[in-house]
């Protein structure tokens, strides 16, 4: 068989050569450029949120026998097709995978893209590269702690390096609570931060809910 490399070379030598699969728009696609920041943007944000969203609610478990073997067929059929380079059903078409080795057994990739639940998708569900957002995943990260302490009334001061010492607590330390009384603790906090989340979900809706209040242990 050739290598992944090799195929690959007589795949660009080759001009007769088809895709497995084709996509094409219809004929009702209008295509415009959307610039960041205008009311346009916005707008189309809204309309792709609320089509993007729309049946995330729906689950295949309904009791909807028709849906439930549409997915199974569908899970059975991505069983045994080629996820990504590394996948071993390449050898299915001759090819070695990227990176092969022994005991490679076709319709056994472990990839996610063969799970159900991943819904024949091997990446994340929402597209956070920089060739879309031209921002990466530490932006994206900071850009959501900006957002919270915004919320929560506080500003989003620069982290201190120094700010935490770690070091070995020995056992029995009389300054350091059981470790059922910190694991209680940190349960109490995460559930006083859902909280105020909460109510401000809730006031951005339109709602007024109650305080909730959490105690630590």
């Amino acid at each position: 068989m050739p290598t992944w490399d090799e195929a690959l070379d007589q795949l660009d030598t080759d001009e007769t050569a088809e895709p497995l699969h084709v996509i094409r728009f219809g004929t009702q696609v209008d295509v415009q450029g959307v610039l960041a920041g205008t009311p346009d943007a916005d707008q189309c944000i809204r309309y792709l949120s609320k089509y993007l969203t729309k049946s995330l609610g729906e689950s295949l478990d309904a009791d909807d026998p028709a849906r439930r073997d549409h997915a199974a067929r569908r899970a059975e059929a991505l069983r045994f097709e080629p996820c990504s380079p590394t996948c071993a059903n390449w050898l299915r078409y001759g090819v070695q995978p990227k990176g092969a080795k022994a005991g490679m057994v076709p319709g056994r990739c472990r990839g996610k893209a063969h799970k159900p639940q991943h819904l024949g998708y091997a990446g994340r569900r929402v597209l956070v590269s920089r060739k879309w957002s031209n921002k990466t995943l530490a932006e994206h990260k900071q850009d959501r702690r900006t957002w919270v302490l915004e919320a929560l009334g506080q500003t989003d001061q620069p982290r201190d390096p120094h700010r935490y010492v770690w070091r070995p607590v020995p056992a029995g330390d009389s300054n350091v609570p059981p470790l059922a009384v910190r694991l209680l603790r940190t349960v109490a906090e995460r559930q006083r931060w859902r909280a105020h989340m909460a109510q401000l979900e809730a006031q951005a809706a339109g709602q007024d809910l109650p305080a909730v209040e959490g105690r630590a242990a």
